[in-house]
């Protein structure tokens, strides 16, 4: 299907096990579960890693209905043969909820200490820790969606300007919610249900070019 193969803490070259290590190696991050991107965007690519991403009941979550005008434009899944996937990420791009210009969204599941959604939001991982003290403290969530059916609250962390991030849980994994730029992150309010692609792949599901979003570096 076309994969690149990257880090998921840094987007950077991996060193795939061999004689002298029997683990993937990132000269930055150390030991890490490698992300696999696909090059190709389309259906039979997208089974392929919901399937994976299936035999380790990781989440492929995607908001259903897409909006109108949006579409799938990229997806990943960490992991390797041993660990299996341990996490995934599906990018969404179409016009931006306030009308300014494309927008990209992208949603993460991943198991604690992957790095992967902290790596996509622009701040230290690899979990989000104290950035949810609020949800800790019982403070309101800033964003709430439905994700396989349960209410889901999701709580802003401190990100670059060109983009906002929300995290939360659900299926007992981490959920990040990412989008570029900061203002697409309206479409939670707009779009509020997440479906797992593992449970329904919808044939009505519309394809686009591959978004840059996602990491591709071998």
């Amino acid at each position: 299907m076309g994969l690149a193969v990257s880090c998921p803490r840094c987007g950077g070259v991996l060193r795939p096990p061999g004689l002298a290590h029997s683990h993937w190696l990132c000269d930055t991050c150390g030991v890490v579960s490698p992300l696999h991107t696909s090059r190709r965007v389309n259906a039979d690519a997208l089974s392929v890693a919901v399937n994976r991403a299936a035999d380790t009941g990781i989440p492929v979550w995607c908001p259903w209905p897409l909006p109108v005008g949006w579409m799938v434009s990229g997806f990943a899944w960490a992991g390797d043969d041993r660990e299996g996937v341990v996490a995934t990420a599906l990018a969404c791009t179409g016009p931006a909820p306030l009308g300014s210009g494309p927008a990209d969204v992208l949603l993460v599941a991943e198991e604690p200490g992957t790095g992967l959604g902290a790596y996509m939001a622009g701040f230290a991982g690899p979990d989000p820790g104290q950035l949810l003290a609020g949800a800790v403290a019982g403070q309101e969530p800033h964003a709430k969606v439905k994700a396989a059916g349960r209410p889901t609250p999701l709580w802003s962390v401190a990100v670059p300007e060109d983009r906002s991030a929300y995290a939360g849980e659900a299926k007992g994994r981490w959920l990040f919610a990412v989008s570029w730029p900061a203002q697409a992150g309206y479409l939670l309010a707009e779009t509020s249900v997440l479906h797992d692609l593992c449970e329904w792949l919808p044939p009505e599901l519309v394809f686009g070019a591959p978004t840059p979003r996602l990491p591709c570096s071998q």
